[in-house]
């Protein structure tokens, strides 16, 4: 809608699409570290009134010049207001990460679901896109009362200013445990975000799914994974995280070949569930584990998060290369690297490190 109304061209689009994250990825590093060192309120609250005011450009944009610098704000705002908010969180309250983290990609996997219900009512009234960016702006107001209200964990003790965060950062990124964690989310984003992104395509272009029945499968899939992250909450009561990752991860290399395998639609879109349910906890539980080994020192683990992402937008590239080279069909069959992955570079200990 927004490249109809503004008769954005593919290179336009994808200018839109990159340039945020490009400044999302210089500003975050700098924003986390200086949250570690007593300037955690000021970030977050600072960037979630810079949050709520790039929602109201961009709804008001008048052209796509002032829609790039709004998004160019709003990335590196939602970093500092939501992404902080989290961080935040699994500071005060270290022995729940795993739990923490597990109902927070609840509430994520809940607006995967309502954002484009919100978005269709809008368009079915006649507000559009614009309308729909108005509700997000008018529901950011009560959000950011109440992040006023929190309580902000104090500083580490060797978080003294700038300079020791940094060395703090660079420690961190020498520690093996640490990679491990970063390895981790990058590669079981494989089968979480970089097969939504290309789940549409391959049902339509390779599974010879009409596009009506594409968007139901994501719709499947979109449910399944509010499903699965709810009910990860539960399993992370009664079992340690490292163990259920590691029993999901063989559940996957069971079901996404039989996903890839089978030739009828409707048996696929039948797979999704199941599928999608297994996805879950896959980012909670390493992202835990990675706040777990920088104890109070989680702008750290956000800021040495940002250049991994940066290097983890690569794997979606990587995947439409060998589409174009192979197809579709035989690409998709890289993603089996993340299932075993986490049977590969998970700890051989079940230390409920954060759990």
């Amino acid at each position: 809608m927004i490249r109809d109304d503004f008769s954005l061209s593919y290179v336009e689009v994808g200018l839109l699409l990159s340039i945020p994250g490009v400044v999302s990825t210089l500003a975050d590093p700098g924003l986390a570290l200086v949250s570690d060192i007593g300037r955690r309120r000021l970030v977050v609250i600072g960037g979630g009134l810079v949050f709520i005011g790039g929602q109201l450009v961009f709804a008001t944009a008048p052209g796509p010049s002032v829609l790039l610098i709004a998004s160019c704000v709003l990335y590196p705002a939602s970093g500092a207001f939501v992404g902080l908010a989290q961080a935040t969180w699994m500071d005060i309250e270290p022995a729940s990460t795993e739990r923490n983290m597990a109902r927070w990609v609840v509430a994520g996997s809940a607006g995967a679901v309502l954002g484009p219900l919100v978005l269709g009512a809008a368009v079915a009234t006649g507000a559009g896109w614009r309308g729909a960016t108005v509700v997000a702006f008018t529901m950011a107001i009560p959000v950011w009362f109440l992040a006023t209200r929190l309580a902000f964990p104090e500083p580490h003790p060797e978080m003294t200013d700038l300079r020791a965060a940094v060395r703090g950062g660079i420690a961190a990124l020498r520690m093996r445990r640490v990679l491990r964690w970063l390895t981790l989310l990058q590669l079981t984003d494989l089968l979480q975000d970089v097969f939504l992104g290309y789940a549409a395509i391959y049902l339509v272009d390779h599974a010879g799914a009409s596009p009506m029945l594409a968007a139901i499968g994501l719709g499947i899939l979109s449910a399944a994974t509010l499903l699965g992250d709810s009910v990860v909450i539960w399993i992370l009561r009664r079992l340690d995280g490292i163990r259920y990752l590691r029993w999901s991860a063989v559940a996957a290399l069971v079901v996404y070949p039989a996903f890839l395998l089978v030739r009828s639609v409707d048996a696929k879109l039948i797979l999704l569930v199941p599928l999608g349910m297994l996805r879950a906890g896959w980012y909670a539980i390493p992202q835990a584990r990675l706040y777990a080994e920088l104890p109070a020192r989680s702008g750290i683990a956000v800021a040495i998060g940002a250049p991994a992402d940066l290097l983890g937008s690569a794997l979606p590239l990587a995947i439409g290369v060998v589409a174009q080279r192979a197809g579709l069909g035989t690409a998709m069959w890289i993603l089996l690297v993340a299932p075993l992955a986490l049977l590969t570079l998970l700890p051989n200990d079940r230390a409920r490190a954060g759990g």
